[in-house]
């Protein structure tokens, strides 16, 4: 931030600024220093001088009787000497006033400078604190906005809150309309096609539930696309509770032959309308069925942690014997070794019968015969989320050390990834 080339030129501008500023008010203080005219002693002097001089000296008394041409001469030079007189008069008097005035001005402008260097002291620190309070006003008013903004976001979030659950509502009741209509459409007796509306009902609301909470077809499809590559050369390969079908897409996509098997009738149904092979049915039942060694691949999809134990035990067992040699098992689950996965993902459904360790389903596949039976981990948690790394600066070293692998220790348990895939060789 301080290196930005706008603020480094704009703090050389206020450097420059604040040194023109030390140099006026510099200026101004070797001013405020005024020559007195009481400095000036030459001049007090002369006017003591005039001063004494310009009052008529009065005239000697005469040593001697005046004679009548003396009388005469003094009668015709006493006027001039009168005006002489007043016009002295009047010049020390205007200069007297004059001097007088000028010391008062003195003063006066001496006066008016010292406010005026007073009053440009305190400019700048007036400057500074308005400037504290206009930065600290702004301040206020951006919290007053992020408040407000943080209401409206508040409001809005219930909102959209509300209208989520309405639309998962209305494509809950909208999903078990269609499924009561196709039973009641079809050619049963009533006992049977009350059981076949109930059935389709709680299938429509798993529907809806997985629009929720897995996202949309284009999601899925965006994570399910990594295990493509794992079945080239493969084919056929069956995908075990396929959903909506996103990853047979991909398979047809690849070039590569793919069936599906789907407990769900809903579910089983769009992806035949789809043009997609899949049928309805239980999956340990379908892999039965298939001749041994008759498939190059098995692929489940948050499938294993819907079955108990004995259940997923015998699945296994199955796909080992339906896999020809060389053939890939490939089973992606919740990871529950994850704090936040097994909170986050696993509990949100209540259709998950059995939290599987990673441990627990390789060593039950490899019990069952797999090899090369391995485990890789999924859907990172936000890097936001996650406890950070203490700077080093200004701590002992050792303690950042301890500090930041106990953090990694952590994050590994409560912010692991929240899925897991098992990958195995028959």
């Amino acid at each position: 931030m301080d290196d930005h080339p706008d603020l480094a030129a704009l703090r050389a501008r206020l450097e420059e600024e604040e040194r023109a500023y030390a140099r006026l008010l510099a200026a101004l203080d070797g001013l405020a220093v005024l020559p007195h005219s009481a400095e000036s002693p030459d001049l007090w002097q002369r006017m003591t001088r005039l001063n004494e001089l310009w009052a008529p000296a009065t005239p000697p008394p005469p040593a001697f009787p005046w004679s009548s041409v003396q009388r005469r001469m003094d009668a015709r030079l006493a006027p001039v000497l009168q005006r002489q007189t007043d016009f002295n008069s009047t010049l020390v008097q205007a200069l007297n006033g004059h001097l007088e005035e000028t010391s008062r001005l003195h003063g006066r402008l001496a006066e008016l400078v010292s406010v005026l260097v007073q009053y440009l002291q305190h400019v700048l620190p007036v400057m500074d604190a308005r400037d504290r309070v206009s930065t600290a006003l702004a301040t206020t008013r951006a919290e007053l906005v992020l408040e407000t903004f943080d209401r409206r976001q508040e409001s809005l979030a219930r909102r959209l809150d509300a209208l989520l659950a309405l639309r998962d509502r209305v494509e809950t009741l909208s999903e078990e309309v269609r499924a009561i209509r196709g039973a009641l459409e079809g050619q049963v007796p009533p006992v049977a096609t009350a059981a076949r509306a109930a059935g389709a009902i709680e299938d429509a609301r798993y529907v809806a539930f997985e629009n929720r909470f897995r996202g949309g077809s284009e999601d899925l499809r965006e994570r399910l696309a990594g295990y493509v590559d794992l079945f080239a050369g493969l084919a056929p390969v069956v995908d075990l509770g396929c959903g909506r079908g996103e990853f047979l897409e991909l398979l047809r996509e690849g070039g590569i032959a793919g069936r599906g098997v789907e407990a769900n009738a809903q579910a089983a149904a769009a992806c035949r309308a789809r043009g997609l092979d899949v049928v309805e049915g239980d999956l340990v039942d379908f892999l039965g069925r298939q001749p041994a060694g008759s498939l190059g691949g098995i692929f489940a999809a948050q499938v294993v942690e819907h079955l108990p134990p004995a259940v997923l035990q015998d699945a296994l067992g199955a796909a080992h014997r339906a896999l020809r040699p060389g053939g890939r098992l490939v089973l992606e689950t919740v990871n529950t070794r994850s704090v936040t996965g097994f909170l986050e993902v696993y509990l949100r459904d209540l259709t998950h019968r059995t939290p599987l360790h990673p441990d627990t389903l390789r060593f039950l596949a490899a019990a069952q015969g797999f090899t090369d039976v391995r485990v890789e981990t999924r859907s990172p948690v936000d890097p936001a989320a996650r406890l950070q790394a203490v700077p080093a600066e200004g701590l002992p070293s050792r303690a950042v050390e301890v500090l930041n692998e106990n953090a990694a220790r952590l994050n590994a348990l409560l912010y692991g990834d929240q899925e897991y895939v098992l990958i195995a060789s028959r």
